[in-house]
């Protein structure tokens, strides 16, 4: 289960802190304690009156205890959630109150994280100012305390927030700011605050990857790698691992970013994140551009996803390119075009893929040939002429055939290499033509100047009988 998936459940239970009833039915705890499970029962019938009920719990609690500030939890969520931002803010404030002494530390961090966690899981514009003051009035209530952790806490999931809305002058005013917090006095970094330091590290490295700032992506991809102070929880060092390959990828780097695509797989599936998925695409759309031969479903890691029907089109993508099977891998492209392409990472590098499997298949169609239609090649590809014109020009300045396109017809004349070694053999039996000539109109100079038979008969057994 992921991050993200436990935040949601704890908003909708409360597990922490429940007591089993010691069997004193006079205490005045068991009369507060009814109440807030009474007003439990309503919140997903009677919203509205559940949290006049929730208000009630703290009415009763002559002094501020752990019921008054669950009964204030559940009422703020609630406020939250039908549109009530005002009094959710205000009741936000009077939570803040309890942390000092009425509950314990270690739960008061708790919900306060879970609660700044259901308050930016809101796509309302509307709510964004109110998000805005939560996050505040947080981190006004530890500023100068000796609790720095929270401060730490809540800062980052604020930078998170910005990272979300692509607001990234706000992000980098709070990314500098936590990195000044993960310093010692002397301006190094803390190893005590490493954790820390590689979660400010993955917001940078999103918004570079985001923003398509290669130079300061790898400045800082190389820098997290090297921190050894930490211990990141998987989904960090998954987001670090996906950008890296991201960033290779921009660089056709296909080796690398099949590795860091590897590396977040194995992260974000250990912390039951399902980004794995998007990311165990990735890796086979890198595989593929490495022209490997080994699937990247063989490993131990990966064969379980072998069959999930949520990654069954790139396994049969894949499948079909290491076998150059050219019209199995466009019906399946065609066929689930909505799902592979719906990416646009996938699809800004898929078209490069395209056209390597493509390549493939037109070498091999016209190895027998010394002429042939580019029609006959398109219909045989199942792909238009100008695609295949494309493709056949590339493959002449990269060298890989020797031969001509003729435009007015249509064809392409091969080289065969038989010819080829002709005309090179042609060229050097010229070229050493010229230069015999060239010697013996100098040495016939010489035997005018001065007849020597032996000089001219030297000439002759040099040229191979050449002279005359």
């Amino acid at each position: 289960m992921s991050d993200d998936d436990f935040m949601l459940e704890s908003d909708n239970e409360d597990y922490e802190f429940e007591y089993e009833d010691d069997g004193d039915s006079d205490s005045p705890d068991i009369d507060i304690e009814n109440q807030y499970y009474n007003a439990k029962q309503l919140k997903s019938t009677d919203p509205e009156t559940a949290i006049a009920e929730f208000l009630q719990v703290v009415e009763l609690e002559k002094e501020k205890g752990e019921w008054g500030f669950k009964g204030l939890k559940q009422a703020i969520k609630l406020e939250f959630k039908l549109k009530r931002r005002a009094d959710a803010v205000k009741h936000y404030e009077e939570l803040l109150t309890y942390i000092k002494s009425a509950v314990t530390r270690n739960y008061s961090e708790k919900s306060l994280n879970n609660m700044l966690d259901y308050i930016s899981g809101s796509n309302d514009p509307e709510d964004m100012p109110y998000m805005e003051k939560f996050y505040s009035m947080t981190l006004d209530a530890f500023q100068g305390t000796n609790n720095e952790r929270l401060w730490l806490k809540t800062n980052i999931k604020l930078a998170k927030l910005w990272l979300d809305r692509k607001e990234y002058v706000r992000l980098t005013r709070n990314v500098r700011q936590l990195h000044k917090a993960c310093q010692k006095p002397d301006g190094s970094e803390d190893p005590s605050k490493g954790t820390y330091l590689l979660e400010v590290y993955a917001l940078e490295i999103q918004m570079y990857s985001e923003t398509g700032n290669n130079k300061k992506l790898k400045a800082l991809y190389n820098k997290s790698l090297r921190v050894r102070s930490a211990v990141p929880h998987p989904r960090i060092m998954g987001i670090i691992r996906e950008c890296g390959g991201k960033m290779h990828m921009s660089e056709e780097n296909w080796k690398e970013a099949q590795s860091d695509f590897f590396e977040a797989f194995r992260n974000y599936d250990e912390a039951g994140s399902i980004q794995r998925i998007q990311v165990l695409k990735y890796l086979v759309l890198a595989s593929m551009l490495m022209k490997t031969t080994i699937n990247p479903f063989e490993s131990q890691e990966t064969k379980p996803y072998r069959t999930d029907p949520r990654i069954q089109a790139m396994t049969d993508l894949v499948d079909a390119y290491q076998r150059n099977e050219i019209h199995r891998y466009q019906d399946i492209l065609t066929k689930h075009s909505g799902e592979i392409l719906s990416d646009s990472f996938i699809r800004a590098h898929i078209e490069e893929v395209t056209r390597n499997i493509r390549t493939e298949a037109l070498l091999k169609m016209i190895a027998p040939f010394t002429r042939f239609e580019m029609k006959g090649v398109a219909k045989q590809l199942k792909i238009e002429e100008s695609e295949v014109m494309e493709i056949i020009g590339w493959l002449i300045l990269e060298g890989k055939i020797n031969g001509r396109i003729n435009m007015e017809k249509g064809t392409v004349e091969v080289d065969t290499r038989a010819d080829v070694e002709r005309l090179e053999a042609v060229k050097e039996w010229g070229k050493a033509l010229e230069k015999i000539g060239k010697a013996v109109i100098a040495e016939g100079e010489a035997w005018k100047a001065e007849p020597d038979h032996h000089q001219l008969m030297s000439a002759y057994l040099q040229h191979g009988g050449a002279v005359y």
